[in-house]
């Protein structure tokens, strides 16, 4: 899961530095291990800075002063493909045909066809890891195709087809051609999130693709609209061309965007994430007291912060219980169930939250997460709550037993880490000592979002149910990406990866064919 973002202003001779960087503050909650900016300046070229940590970590004014240009591209990630090295710092770059800069969110799940299909049939070199490089590799090898000096919108479109019929899984996608434009696209199943708005000013009209609206709002972007599945667009300087490519195998986005991921201020797909996560509160509080009966021994409801705080207001009010903040968070501590290994994950929890022991003395105490996956956050949560005196602890999800791996951009791999898996709700209690475990119900989960927008009828829901949408999961695929992906592997993975590799995306050379003369490629950060 990661956040993009691509921008274009109508001002050739403005900047898209400072905006692209903003925007990717307002990503930072989609991905915290790496974070990237590429922009195209006078004659083609482009400028770029990536590498390992925040977005601000990764630039200070003296980088961002250095990204010339009106239009770009950013990114910030958090690998589910590949590993945690520089290189693999997006966006990525390949200098043939034309000079392309691509961004993505989202995972696929055929990587060995295609490195197959892009080693054996179009012989281009892969350098990475990642799904992404793929899919860069497959456009750009489709845009080859048409042997033109210049390509136009068709041209990019046909690629973009081309692209939709080999690559199966989840991928919103940004790209930017050196000196034609930017492009935004989704898979046919609108798994990931993407949108795009405008904003008009006396130069023109200046346009921006991110992954959630948020940061279109923020900027002062309106008139935002998401990218329907199998749908492409493109902007120039001159105009906007949408295109339904494909038709969508089905209207599918992620729920776990609504449960998690996405800010509660964002619209995703028509649906207010703030709402969804208030129609979450109002099922769960049903669930609690179906599970707990009428006569509720519960004091205080006390939310997990940040992303369970809509939900459990939403409890209290209708339990008729008070509702506290026991725990403060340190907000320098990233996400914890997407950090490597299980004791970093316990060591993160301790620095992230501190139990103020005035909310918790001697109360029955009602905490309420937005999820419970590998167990460890919830397990020391709840420690937490009954090292400060709380005499018993029931923990509600807003989200059902998460019992199966993803493979469509989320770090949740193996069956194995998953604390539900193979356990009823009694055991994940006594798993991470809580008294009563109360999850919601997976019909009440699809209830909260499709009440807000009833044309969205279905959305990707395997985590809870095991059922993949795109087809092409077997149990040996899942064999493989569990032993790939698990803790240990991905340690293993990350020792052999150097943080300073070398990143060949950053290479340019001169093509003939090229549409614009993409003359240097200056890298600001190796």
């Amino acid at each position: 899961m990661c956040g993009i973002l691509a921008l274009l202003l109508a001002d050739s001779n403005a900047s898209a530095n400072l905006e692209l960087f903003e925007g990717l503050q307002l990503l930072q909650h989609r991905g915290q291990d790496a974070a990237g900016i590429v922009t195209c300046g006078h004659k083609g070229r482009f400028y770029q800075r990536k590498g390992n940590g925040m977005v601000m970590d990764v630039f200070d004014q003296k980088h961002l002063q250095n990204l010339a240009g009106n239009l770009g591209i950013g990114h910030v990630r958090y690998p589910t493909a590949g590993t945690s090295s520089h290189s693999e710092a997006q966006p990525f770059y390949v200098n043939s045909p034309y000079g392309i800069v691509f961004g993505h969110n989202g995972n696929l799940i055929n990587t060995q066809e295609l490195k197959n299909y892009l080693d054996f049939h179009t012989h281009r070199h892969i350098n990475t890891d990642s799904d992404s490089e793929l899919l860069l590799n497959i456009f750009a090898n489709n845009l080859q195709a048409t042997n033109k000096v210049r390509i136009n919108e068709q041209d990019i479109f046909t690629a973009i087809k081309g692209l939709y019929e080999r690559c199966i899984g989840a991928y919103a996608c940004v790209a930017m051609i050196a000196g034609f434009g930017i492009i935004g696209f989704r898979d046919p199943y609108g798994i990931r999130p993407i949108c795009y708005g405008r904003r008009e000013n006396i130069r023109g009209t200046d346009y921006m693709f991110s992954s959630e609206s948020v940061a279109l709002d923020a900027l002062g972007f309106t008139n935002v609209i998401d990218i329907n599945p199998g749908e492409a667009i493109i902007i120039t300087k001159t105009e906007m061309i949408r295109s339904q490519l494909i038709e969508p195998k089905s209207f599918t986005p992620c729920i776990f965007e609504y449960v998690y991921f996405a800010r509660p201020d964002s619209v995703i797909d028509g649906i207010s994430v703030y709402r969804s996560r208030l129609e979450m509160g109002e099922y769960l509080a049903d669930q609690i007291l179906k599970k707990c009966g009428n006569s509720i021994d519960i004091d205080v409801v006390i939310p997990v912060p940040d992303t369970s705080r809509v939900a459990a207001l939403q409890v209290a009010y209708k339990l008729k219980l008070p509702y506290r903040e026991g725990f403060v968070k340190n907000r320098y501590i990233g996400r914890t169930f997407i950090m490597p290994g299980q004791q970093m994950r316990r060591k993160n929890v301790r620095r992230k939250l501190n139990a103020m022991a005035l909310e918790f003395a001697d109360k029955n105490v009602l905490i309420v997460d937005d999820s419970i996956v590998r167990g460890t956050t919830s397990k020391e949560i709840v420690q937490m709550a009954r090292d400060v005196g709380a005499k018993k602890v029931y923990f509600a999800s807003c989200a059902p037993s998460i019992k199966y791996p993803n493979v469509y951009g989320i770090d949740m791999p193996s069956r194995q880490e998953l604390v539900a898996h193979n356990r009823d709700d009694d055991l994940v209690a006594k798993e991470i000592g809580a008294d009563v475990v109360i999850y919601q119900e997976l019909d009440d989960l699809l209830a909260s979002c499709i009440k807000i927008n009833p044309n969205i009828k279905s959305f990707e829901c395997s985590v809870f149910n095991g059922e993949y949408i795109t087809g092409n999961v077997t149990t040996e695929y899942l064999d493989h990406l569990e032993n790939a992906r698990n803790d240990v592997a991905k340690s293993f993975k990350d020792t052999l990866h150097s943080p300073d590799a070398i990143d060949l995306h950053n290479i340019c050379s001169y093509s003939s064919k090229s549409q614009v003369k993409c003359e240097k490629f200056i890298v600001l950060d190796n």
